[in-house]
């Protein structure tokens, strides 16, 4: 039993590595995408653009069956946060212009 459980948690473990490194190259991609927002003064959400991938993600979810509403949390949550970045960068890319 001891075996089993340390095989499932080393698994446990590089799957949350893999999910930090997956989220850390994802937000190398929207601070990219917040620059570029910031340089043709685009406002930093996209609600549209939000709403496709909230339903995206729900469908992806439910075929690898995971329940669909903590994927729209989880990525509320992410979307929440590159909000704010991109807010971050909107803001310095005015005062270094102004």
């Amino acid at each position: 039993m001891r075996a089993e459980l340390n095989r499932l948690r080393e698994s446990i473990d590089n799957i949350d590595a893999a999910v930090v490194h997956m989220l850390a190259e994802r937000f190398k991609c929207t601070q990219q995408v917040g620059v570029l927002k910031a340089e043709h003064q685009l406002p930093p959400a996209d609600p549209a653009r939000e709403s496709r991938q909230i339903t995206r993600l729900r469908e992806l979810a439910e075929s690898a069956r995971l329940d669909p509403a903590f994927a729209e949390k989880l990525l509320n949550f992410i979307i929440a946060e590159v909000i704010r970045h991109h807010e971050t960068i909107a803001g310095e890319t005015r005062d270094s212009a102004g």
